[in-house]
């Protein structure tokens, strides 16, 4: 009877499992696994230990080091050629737009948070409503106007700016920039990089890279969104 009781359970808490992998965020799974494999290490350690059997564990690692160095040097070279994870976003925020920035496409879509259309998002406007946001941030804040300059420089061809009747100049004619976001913090990092928590520093650095081709000032971009970029890439790497 309890074998039987120990097989049911154990089928119940298989299926149980298979669930929450199929339904699970692929990164969740992933750190669970992580979790799971460092306390499959910690209690093989303690079993060594307690049986003395530690001078079979440094001839192994003496076998394997090598392995492991080749097998990273694969899975870095192997993330760098796969390109940016499906779907990953990252957010940039400033006063007047919290702007996302898509990795597989390059596209750019924001929330407007101040002016006359707060609360709508950039794609659902009509151009000309757009350099109404545009003229407000130009007139009160450096940052959101370079973000909303280089949305609209990628996102409309270059005629938006005739439509500005001439004025458009630059977001580096805007005001004192008020709305200025001081010290980047690490979750505000994460996000500029659109990571999750705890990246590895080569998941920092492609993200970083792959972001950096897309939005970069030459490619479409702005200074302050390269800057930004590059900040979070120093802020990640320095928490290390």
């Amino acid at each position: 009877m309890p074998w039987v009781l120990l097989t049911l359970a154990a089928i119940i808490g298989g299926a149980l499992l298979l669930r929450w992998f199929v339904r699970a965020d692929p990164r969740a799974v992933l750190q669970a696994l992580r979790w799971v494999g460092l306390g499959l290490a910690v209690a093989f350690l303690l079993v060594m230990a307690a049986t003395g059997r530690f001078h079979f564990l440094f001839a192994a690692l003496a076998f394997l080091l090598p392995w492991l160095a080749r097998f990273r040097r694969m899975r870095t070279a192997f993330k760098a050629a796969r390109g940016p994870r499906e779907g990953q976003l990252s957010e940039v925020r400033t006063r007047f737009v919290i702007m996302q920035l898509n990795h597989d496409t390059g596209e750019m879509d924001g929330m407007i948070q101040e002016g006359a259309h707060a609360g709508k998002q950039l794609s659902a406007l009509s151009l000309d409503a757009v350099i109404v946001v545009y003229r407000e941030a130009l007139a009160a804040d450096e940052q959101s106007a370079q973000v909303l300059q280089a949305y609209l420089d990628r996102m409309h061809d270059a005629s938006w700016r005739d439509r500005m009747g001439g004025s458009a100049g630059g977001a580096s004619d805007a005001g004192s920039a008020p709305g200025s976001t001081g010290p980047m913090s690490y979750n505000e990092a994460l996000d500029i990089l659109g990571l999750s928590s705890n990246p590895s520093e080569e998941d920092i650095k492609i993200a970083h890279r792959q972001l950096m081709q897309k939005f970069h000032p030459d490619r479409g971009g702005s200074d302050y969104l390269a800057a930004r970029i590059n900040e979070a890439k120093e802020v990640l790497l320095g928490d290390r």
